[in-house]
């Protein structure tokens, strides 16, 4: 009998493969990172044959790994970056243009369009979502109106739209199954958020065909088997999908309703379980799907960075400052403090709760004596400051504080970056001894989902590594606080 659980996560900048067994021991693991694609200013894009070799290439590595071959392999869970957006040709299975990722601003002005027509205050109350170029229901329809003859074959029902989750369902199971599951179904502006269906009223505002939308489907349960892989054996069940945060939300355990986790990879994402209820945010969050298992919906607030690790990978890549994301922290260590410098991370405009397309990054207080270590350590803190913004939001959103914010995500490795976290926040925060929570919550999906699993013994496959508690002086705080409050003042002016 196969024994062991394969995790496909399927990322922004990479995509990466996990075997576990049942009791959540990584066996193998293999990441496999694939080219990203700037056509424009603001634009970014990815090769979805890109994608899907990148995946092949994983799963074989991490199969290679654990020394197990596909045979051994009892159930596939998939995570994926959410709102990233595709359109391919339903017979040939072949994309009709490159992916738009989550990060592309292309349609900001359509979204503010939309917004000075009045469409907002419908669309949070359907959706749980605000207008935003960051959600897929805009990109959809650039695609159809921008590559020749789309939107006609699209009315003759010969293109299929997917997030990343669908077009790896499609090819893993020979093109047999289009399906979406209910969190990326959530993050389209497609999507009633009570009824858990896609919405006429939605789809007529961003202009989108039904005929081109997957089936919406439960986040655990048997959504197709593979068929006609080089890397897998034909039959192979597909048991668990959500997307890549609140795959990261399962992975933590955070099942009971007040269970929050933070996420720290290209953007930073919070994440608080809210119960069976889709309660509507009033401080500048958006209401999504947590996940549906046997037919009980949870919801979750959420909050999202757009620049987290892609501000350390800017200071690598961009400045030239350090020569490898890892040295960021020994550098920005090397300094007690910023000096006064501060980072808005606004590389590609503001998330929650400020919504602002327009905003760029600002970096304030540099003066002679500022060194590439005040820079190094501005960065950390502003990430931390973001999701300040975000779990501030959040509890005056849910009317309660936080007990323990858990993080993950590659970031939550830096201890600087985390113990600078709970000091702003001023929450104890936990940090798991694997911080990939996604393909780890992935795994965790397909177990429930093929029925080799529950709740309970998915909670017992997380392990902790450390506690970070508060230490700063709240006089100390105020300072640092005060000094974000008016670097996110002039970002926005």
């Amino acid at each position: 009998m196969a024994k062991h659980l394969l995790a496909i996560d399927q990322g922004t900048t990479g995509s990466t493969a996990i075997v576990v067994t049942l009791e959540g021991a990584t066996l193998g693991k293999k990441n496999v990172e694939f080219p990203q694609h700037f056509p424009q200013p603001a634009w970014v894009e990815h090769d979805a044959e890109e994608i899907w070799g990148s995946v092949a290439e994983a799963v074989l590595g991490a199969l290679a790994a654990a020394k197990v071959d596909g045979a051994d392999i009892a159930a596939i869970g998939i995570t994926n970056q959410r709102e990233t957006t595709l359109v391919w040709d339903r017979a040939s299975g072949r994309p009709i243009h490159r992916a738009i990722v989550w990060q592309d601003r292309r349609t900001a002005a359509t979204c503010d369009r939309l917004k000075a027509e009045g469409a907002t205050a419908l669309v949070r109350r359907k959706t749980g979502l605000v207008i935003d170029a960051y959600f897929s229901g805009t990109k959809i329809a650039w695609l159809l109106d921008h590559v020749d003859g789309a939107r006609a074959r699209a009315d003759r029902g010969e293109l299929a739209f997917g997030t990343i989750d669908t077009f790896l369902v499609s090819r893993l199971t020979g093109g047999a199954v289009h399906a979406t599951d209910v969190t990326n179904a959530s993050r389209t502006l497609l999507m009633d958020l009570d009824r858990l269906a896609w919405d006429d009223e939605m789809l007529a505002l961003f202009h989108v065909p039904r005929s081109v939308l997957p089936t919406i489907v439960p986040s655990a349960g048997e959504i197709g088997r593979t068929k006609g892989l080089s890397f897998l054996p034909d039959g192979v069940p597909i048991t668990g999908i959500a997307g890549d945060q609140q795959a990261a939300l399962f992975g933590q355990a955070c099942f009971t309703e007040g269970d929050a986790k933070c996420t720290y990879g290209t953007g930073a994402f919070a994440l608080m379980n809210i119960g069976s209820k889709a309660t509507a945010s009033e401080f500048g969050l958006v209401t999504t799907v947590a996940w549906q298992i046997a037919g009980k919906t949870t919801y979750a607030l959420e909050g999202s960075a757009f620049i987290a690790g892609a501000a350390v990978q800017w200071l690598r890549d961009g400045l030239g400052l350090i020569r490898s994301a890892d040295e960021i922290e020994a550098l920005a260590a090397s300094v007690p403090s910023s000096d006064g410098v501060a980072f808005v991370p606004a590389l590609a405009g503001l998330g929650a709760p400020w919504w602002d397309q327009a905003a760029r990054g600002m970096i304030t207080g540099l003066t002679r004596g500022t060194t590439k270590a005040h820079l190094a350590r501005a960065t950390l803190e502003g990430i931390a400051f973001e999701v300040w913004d975000l779990l501030d939001a959040m509890t005056k959103d849910a009317k309660r504080g936080l007990n323990t914010l858990k993080v993950d995500g590659g970031a939550a490795r830096n201890d600087l970056l985390v113990q600078f976290q709970s000091d702003i926040a001023k929450v104890e925060v936990a940090r798991p001894t694997e911080v990939e929570s996604t393909g780890r919550g992935a795994a965790m999906l397909a177990g429930v989902g093929a029925g080799l699993s529950d709740l309970d013994a998915a909670a017992r496959m997380v392990k902790l590594d450390r506690t970070f508690t508060p230490s700063m002086r709240d006089d100390e705080r105020a300072a640092h606080l005060a000094r974000w409050t008016d670097a996110i003042r002039r970002t926005r002016s």
